[in-house]
């Protein structure tokens, strides 16, 4: 009856107007953004080289690191293995094609949270999101319906990073290091929940730094280990693109057959996978310290080309490469008796379910005894840090809902409480089915993707005269500063304290005035 239920919701969700909105909304930000996924690489780059810091905000490469913590994930395994399992090798494509567009989508989300990030009054942190912006951008002109918005989209939130997602990182996790080393699914549990518990409670700085740290090295190696993987199965190559095309556009005669649930689950699986437009991005994207929001909008947008293009290309490769899949035409695989409309070269046991079990098969096939153990520890490692960050995202949300309360013993409480609810959620996700984890996972992810996209379109003005601000002062020969009352932005609090330098100065929260925060006014 759940299981029904779970179904029901996530294929209301995910219908086809929700993958219509995420290819047309990035469409329409790639036309208006005037190509910025290719026009401004050079930006891109130049940001993660040169970002600034502060003892209030982390480094570009940080919030960058941050983000992709969130991003770099379950998604990209046993997300692009599912992909293949139900939408066929052509889902790669359409995962591909949601990256590009989705690199304009993301800089718009996550330019609107710089321009609209506060200070956290405790903390001296700053924090930012979708439901900062949804309260801010239109506050002047509709105060209510924007904070009944912004409240909306935290409370989701919290639920989808703290409840829905996490379950689906811990199973896969579980999964994989049961597959390798026969390790029960409840030990993994004790385990992540143990690393977790040391890692949320020390905040947003320790967090950056683990990200920093961790993030850059598993992507590497992983993509290493693929790397090989092409070179040693190179003649492969023409075969896996052409397979990949042909599928996604039905010229293939057999997987072409189903090019609506390629497209269907490569947008989902790329959504799931490098988060643009889900809302996410913001949080890690207003923790930056920036001379100018745009900035860490391009930072942000080369994360989903490094999520995408890079790591889940990566793990397409060794699975299509290696013929170990098998396209199901429903999802009820777990008792091999689903038909199966395609097959790799290897003729795969149906038995395997669509996961980290494809990737785990695919590196055995070309290093016997040692495939199943690497994906194991990649995986670990990726989910670590993804629950890590998604724990980040609830907590910057609860903090929006609390950070006007007087009664701070009372937020600091349902911030503890907050913390053991994301670990529990983390322990019954290792031990339940996949089925059950991957549905609750995709209803957290479509929620969000519905508020946030339907959102941006509404409020989209301010990232726009952003990106237009900092082009001007680039082409002018400076190095872009940005006051919002100069383009006409209102409600970007901090951002105007910066430009009157006042907002490096302190835990200025953003609702107290600068007098009572010891700042002089008249200076």
């Amino acid at each position: 009856m759940i299981a029904e239920m779970i179904n029901g919701a996530n294929n209301l969700i995910w219908s086809i107007p929700l993958i219509g909105l995420c290819l047309l909304a990035g469409l329409y930000f790639t036309i208006r953004t005037g190509l910025l996924q290719v026009r401004n690489i050079p930006d891109m780059l130049a940001q993660l080289k040169k970002g600034e810091t502060s003892p209030d905000g982390t480094s570009s490469f940080q919030s960058l690191m941050m983000s992709l913590a969130g991003r770099v994930g379950m998604g990209n395994i046993g997300g692009v293995a599912t992909a293949i399992a139900f939408g066929g090798p052509g889902a790669v494509f359409w995962m591909w094609a949601s990256a590009f567009l989705g690199a304009a989508t993301s800089f718009i989300e996550c330019t609107l949270g710089q321009i609209y990030k506060e200070k956290d009054r405790d903390t001296g942190e700053y924090r930012g999101g979708p439901a900062y912006y949804f309260e801010k951008a239109y506050k002047h002109k509709a105060p209510g319906l924007s904070l009944f918005y912004g409240i909306l989209f935290s409370i989701v939130t919290i639920l989808a990073m703290s409840f829905f997602l996490p379950g689906v990182q811990a199973n896969g996790m579980a999964s994989a290091i049961d597959n390798a080393w026969g390790i029960p699914t409840w030990v993994t549990a004790i385990g992540l929940v143990i690393g977790l518990g040391f890692i949320v409670i020390g905040g947003v700085k320790r967090i950056a730094h683990f990200a920093a740290f961790v993030v850059p090295a598993m992507a590497i190696l992983y993509i290493i280990i693929a790397l090989v993987v092409l070179f040693m199965n190179f003649t492969e190559i023409p075969r896996v693109f052409g397979l990949i095309f042909s599928s996604a556009f039905g010229v293939q005669p057999i997987f072409g057959a189903i090019v609506g649930l390629a497209i269907k689950w490569g947008v989902q699986r790329g959504i799931y996978s490098n988060e643009a437009g889900q809302g996410t991005g913001p949080h890690a994207a207003a923790a930056a310290e920036v001379s100018h929001p745009a900035k860490q909008g391009f930072a942000q947008s080369f994360s989903v080309y490094i999520d995408t293009l890079f790591v889940c290309s990566a793990t397409a490769f060794i699975i299509i490469s290696t013929g170990m899949f098998n396209t199901f035409s429903n999802e009820e695989w777990a008792d091999g008796t689903s038909p199966v409309i395609g097959s790799g070269t290897a003729e795969m046991s149906t038995s395997v379910e669509p996961g980290p079990g494809f990737v785990q098969n695919g590196l055995d096939s070309i290093f016997p005894g040692l495939g199943p153990s690497f994906i194991a520890v990649a995986l670990g490692f990726f989910v670590f840090t993804t629950i890590v960050a998604y724990y980040y995202m609830a907590e910057v949300n609860l903090n929006y809902l609390t950070r006007k309360m007087k009664n701070r013993v009372l937020a600091r409480g349902m911030l503890r409480l907050l913390q053991a609810l994301v670990l529990v959620s983390v322990a019954y996700g290792a031990v339940t089915s996949a089925g059950a984890a991957w549905g609750l996972g995709d209803i957290g992810v479509g929620s969000m993707a519905w508020l946030n996209i339907v959102g941006i379109l509404v409020i989209q003005g301010p990232a726009l005269k952003a990106l237009k601000d900092y082009r001007e002062q680039k082409k002018a020969g400076l190095d872009p500063q940005f006051d919002p009352r100069k383009l006409g932005i209102q409600g970007a609090t901090f951002w105007e304290m910066r430009a009157d330098g006042h907002a490096l100065q302190g835990k200025t929260g953003e609702e107290l005035p600068p007098a009572q925060l010891g700042i002089d006014t008249k200076s």
